[in-house]
């Protein structure tokens, strides 16, 4: 009965995405840090954001941020430091935010092409890509457009941030290859249920 297996894997989906949605949320409980002189504040929930897509693959992990971003703009405090609203979205950060769903993404969909099993070296390529080269990007606008500085300035002002976003885009990797080995085939059989559902 197909119609009984989709249902499953799609009320299984939504509670993946709400898990990773409220872990996002949990690692904003660690307290931001605010280096002087620079506006936007360093968090632990960057890690959240490539744990989703290194965990969920693609399209969950990108709604579970697109989940956690809806929150946050209605005002829920899950932003460390207990920041909330709309008025997030256009301060200095905002590029950084609205690019964690494409984040997300972006690993899972680099994760899923690395093969059934879970690959440490691949992850941790996956988790750079998106989770630093992707997010920069944009985040470095953001900053451009918000303090009206050059990109090259945005930039610049962006390098405190990356010894520890390597250090998330490796631990996040580590701690996938072992939920990966805890539980196979989390990625693999989102595709075996894309067959499923075709036939």
């Amino acid at each position: 009965m197909p119609h009984l297996a989709t249902g499953r894997n799609s009320a299984r989906d939504l509670a993946m995405i709400a898990i990773f949605a409220g872990i996002v949320a949990a690692l904003g409980v660690v307290p931001a840090f605010q280096p002087p002189g620079f506006t936007v504040p360093i968090t632990a929930q960057s890690l959240g954001v490539m744990l989703a897509g290194a965990i969920l693959g693609a399209r969950r992990g990108g709604l579970a941020l697109l989940v956690f971003l809806a929150l946050v703009a209605v005002g829920l405090p899950l932003l460390a430091g207990g920041r909330g609203g709309l008025g997030v979205f256009f301060g200095p950060s905002a590029g950084f935010l609205l690019a964690w769903p494409l984040t997300a993404f972006a690993i899972g969909w680099i994760t899923e092409r690395g093969g059934s099993t879970y690959k440490l070296h691949w992850g941790v390529v996956a988790n750079i890509f998106g989770g630093i080269v992707i997010l920069y990007a944009f985040g470095i606008a953001g900053i451009a457009a918000v303090a009206g500085i050059s990109v090259g300035a945005a930039a610049v002002s962006t390098w405190i941030f990356i010894p520890g976003d390597l250090a998330k885009a490796v631990l996040a990797a580590v701690i996938a290859r072992g939920v990966h080995a805890a539980y196979p085939g989390l990625i693999a059989a989102r595709r075996r249920d894309k067959v499923e559902s075709a036939a």
